[in-house]
C-alpha cells in the first residue's frame, strides 16, 4: 500500500522551515501532499492561488511533492486523498502541546490518521510564517526566511 502523507498548514507563507521539513519528510513517504489549508477564523496576506504556484515550482522536480488546497477537516481531505498520516514540524515544546491536541482530535474523526512529527532544523526554530508577515507588511525584508521573493 502506497505511504502518502499529508503536510497541511496554511503556509501564509511558506518558509524555510515549512521547505526543510517538506524535504526530509518527502524521504519517508511514497507521497507528500502540501496542503493548504482554508482557516476561516484567520484573513490570508498572500492568495492560495499564489501559494500553490510558488510552492509546486519549488518542488518541480520532485515528483513525489504535489501541492493542493482543500477546506473542511483536516482529517476528512486525508481520508478523500487516501492519506495514511499527517506530517507535522514542530519548533518548541509549545508547539508540541497544540499539535498533540490536534491529532488527537484528528486522530477520533479518522481513525486511521497517524501524525508524524518532524523537529524543525534548529537554525530554522525561530522563523514562523506570523512573524514574516510582520516584518514584511512594514517593509522589511524576509528574504533570508523565505525560499522565495516577495
Amino acid at each position: 500500500m502506497k505511504r502518502i502523507a499529508i503536510f497541511p498548514g496554511s503556509f501564509d507563507p511558506f518558509t524555510n522551515g515549512h521547505l526543510d521539513v517538506a524535504q526530509r519528510g518527502a524521504v519517508l513517504f511514497d507521497e507528500l501532499i502540501i496542503a493548504i489549508g482554508n482557516n476561516s477564523t484567520k484573513q490570508r496576506y498572500m492568495p492560495v492561488e499564489k501559494m500553490i504556484e510558488i510552492i509546486s515550482e519549488l518542488f518541480r522536480e520532485d515528483a513525489r511533492i504535489r501541492v493542493q488546497s482543500y477546506k473542511g477537516l483536516t482529517a476528512d481531505f486525508a481520508r478523500q486523498t487516501g492519506a495514511r498520516f499527517l506530517l507535522r514540524g514542530l519548533r518548541n515544546t509549545t508547539d508540541f502541546e497544540y499539535e498533540n491536541t490536534i491529532a488527537q482530535a484528528n486522530r477520533h474523526v479518522n481513525t486511521g490518521l497517524e501524525t508524524v512529527f518532524l523537529i524543525t532544523s534548529p537554525h530554522l526554530a525561530a522563523i514562523s510564517s506570523s512573524i514574516i508577515r510582520e516584518i514584511h507588511s512594514y517593509g522589511g525584508n524576509v528574504d533570508a526566511f523565505i525560499p522565495f521573493r516577495i
